[in-house]
């Protein structure tokens, strides 16, 4: 390592993803760095709690294989052993029985070793939760997402479900196929995204390489592969991090000259002197915090609005499925995980058994009560695993998320910033910033990367008795 950037005082407000990869970037290039988190923990929207003698997840956290920026992330932090990724994209979808006392109907979203996008025609042409005719357009939406340019602005102005019905894709074909994918990845429906993001969810984890979708998750609870890793990272860099500190804005001194900026950052602990800042923080805090003029939408960061994520956890007495992981169609149900290994559960022959279902899209739940959910979500899970209606519930919580991704319909382009921002030293990071990707862990890790190459390279400019170069 060549460091470019040695006496560089910078500032990282918020400890998520985001401020985590900004933080370890400027202090592998010599920066001497202080990371300010308001929570007692780091990790952000990713993170874990013990619940009667057990560990859970606040939600269900996956990635795909094209998410390298993530991926080099956790080897950064020494996490890549908790993680796993099959070695190839294979989801069981379950719809319930057609009659009663019929058994569910399995298809899978699997794919071959075809080359993209061809890797998953078998697949989708068996697919049995659509007619035969649905099956057949399909390829029509297809072919029309790898034509789109993802750098074609208009994009951003139109409504994915829109987009699809006018390419032959009937409701039945939208519910069962294109929100599988869309609900966990934009967290909204198809009826309500913006077509830019949708179109670079399903050209670059789905229709460009064949082993792009392939999906991991964590082996153990994500406070500890998160957070405890990057904590022990951070220290082993040199950087001092102060947890329970909420930034509560920065003052800019102008100084005269083409230099950058110092900055004073403001926290209910008292102050810190920096060259440089980069605010990591989610977009509904942002704005209180960044200088009047750093960007030209800071006071329309609020029209990004909010996506909630629910998660229903339940433990049951004996094994209920074999599959790790498992869709819904046809059922409220949209994804399910088996999580008895990696919350610390005993793994036995027998049981128990936990099940973590996780529902996105969900700003109509996170008002219903957590014992309403719980049996809702039961009675459904029967539905598609029979198993569960024999299995006793030993334990069940709900975890919410109400602020978990901005809503990325159309028109929400324009509102992403850059991580740069109009004042040399000053830049933001966070999924919510244009990095190109929707609100996912790839794409905080790669805001937060950008960010800190924003800063770095005012980086000259600055000398470590932070005064101007004569």
């Amino acid at each position: 390592m060549n460091p470019t950037s040695p006496g560089l005082r910078v500032v990282v407000a918020g400890g998520g993803l985001a401020g985590l990869a900004a933080a370890l970037h400027c202090a592998d290039q010599g920066a001497q760095v202080t990371l300010l988190e308001r929570r007692n923990r780091l990790g952000g929207l990713t993170w874990s709690f013990e619940h009667n003698g057990f560990w859970v997840d606040n939600g269900q956290h996956v990635f795909l294989r094209c998410c390298d920026e993530y991926l080099d992330f956790l080897g950064r932090i020494g996490a890549r052993g908790d993680f796993e990724l099959p070695q190839r994209l294979d989801i069981p979808v379950v719809a319930p029985a057609e009659r009663p006392g019929g058994a569910p109907r399995v298809g899978r979203l699997r794919r071959s070793d075809l080359p993209a996008p061809f890797h998953l025609a078998s697949s989708l042409l068996r697919f049995p939760h659509l007619p035969l005719a649905d099956r057949v357009v399909l390829g029509r939406a297809v072919a029309g997402l790898r034509r789109l340019r993802l750098d074609d602005p208009t994009l951003d102005d139109q409504v994915f479900g829109d987009w699809l019905r006018a390419r032959g894709q009937s409701e039945a074909a939208i519910a069962a196929v294109w929100d599988l994918i869309t609900v966990p990845t934009v967290n909204l429906r198809a009826a309500d995204a913006s077509l830019a993001v949708a179109a670079k969810v399903f050209q670059t984890g789905l229709l460009t390489d064949k082993s792009a979708a392939d999906m991991g998750w964590s082996k153990v609870p994500l406070g500890r592969a998160h957070g405890d890793r990057a904590a022990a990272a951070l220290a082993k860099s040199g950087v001092q991090v102060r947890t329970g500190t909420r930034v509560l804005g920065i003052d800019a001194d102008p100084r005269p000259g083409p230099g950058p900026s110092s900055f004073c950052v403001r926290s209910d602990t008292g102050t810190s002197e920096a060259d440089a800042v980069i605010v990591a923080v989610p977009h509904t805090e942002a704005a209180a915090i960044l200088p009047a003029d750093a960007l030209p939408t800071r006071d329309r960061l609020v029209e990004l609005g909010t996506s909630a994520i629910v998660d229903i956890h339940l433990v049951f007495d004996r094994p209920v499925t074999g599959w790790p992981v498992m869709a819904g169609c046809g059922s409220a149900v949209q994804w399910v995980f088996d999580r008895t290994a990696s919350s610390g559960l005993e793994t036995r022959p027998g049981g128990p058994q936990y099940l973590a279902v996780s529902m996105s899209a969900a700003n109509d739940l996170v008002g219903r009560r957590p014992d309403d959910l719980t049996g809702w979500i039961q009675a459904e899970l029967t539905r598609l695993l029979p198993a569960t209606g024999e299995g006793r519930v030993l334990d069940s919580l709900v975890t919410k998320e109400r602020q978990a991704t901005f809503k990325a319909r159309p028109g929400t382009g324009r509102l992403r910033p850059p991580q740069k921002t109009r004042r040399p030293g000053l830049a933001v990071a966070g999924a919510w910033t244009d990095t190109g990707w929707p609100a996912t862990m790839e794409g905080a890790v790669r805001s937060g990367r950008a960010a800190a190459r924003a800063v770095l390279s005012d980086g000259p400019r600055f000398l470590t008795t932070n005064e101007e170069v004569a």
